[in-house]
């Protein structure tokens, strides 16, 4: 698999993590710009698959916005997790919850990894 294919993946991943749809995708595209520096017509061209080779320093900045992402996703869910756990002190929110901080943990040392 070449960087851009896996690049291509990286974009389409987070757009979908942002919950992207065809009326919000501009939106999208211009908050992973804002957040990640990664110009938008970059991000759009990898999306659609016009990009044909990927930079490596590029490649790079992708990989740890794709992990910056995930851990932003893990957190919202370990907040969701404490919140219910708070309410009723099920042993199963109790579990859910140790196996996310472990994901977590495991895209931290993930994104370290990328440098």
């Amino acid at each position: 698999m070449t960087s851009a294919v896996q690049a291509q993946g990286y974009v389409k991943r987070m757009l979908e993590l942002e919950g992207t749809t065809w009326g919000n995708l501009t939106n999208a595209l211009e908050g992973i710009e804002r957040r990640y520096g990664i110009p938008y017509w970059t991000l759009n061209n990898l999306r659609t698959g016009r990009a044909k080779t990927v930079e490596a320093g590029l490649f790079k900045r992708l990989q740890r916005a794709y992990y910056d992402h995930c851990e932003r996703q893990i957190s919202r869910l370990q907040h969701e997790l404490e919140i219910e756990k708070a309410r009723d002190a099920n042993d199963l929110d109790a579990d859910l919850l140790a196996q996310v901080q472990s994901l977590a943990e495991k895209v931290k040392e993930a994104k370290g990894r990328v440098g």
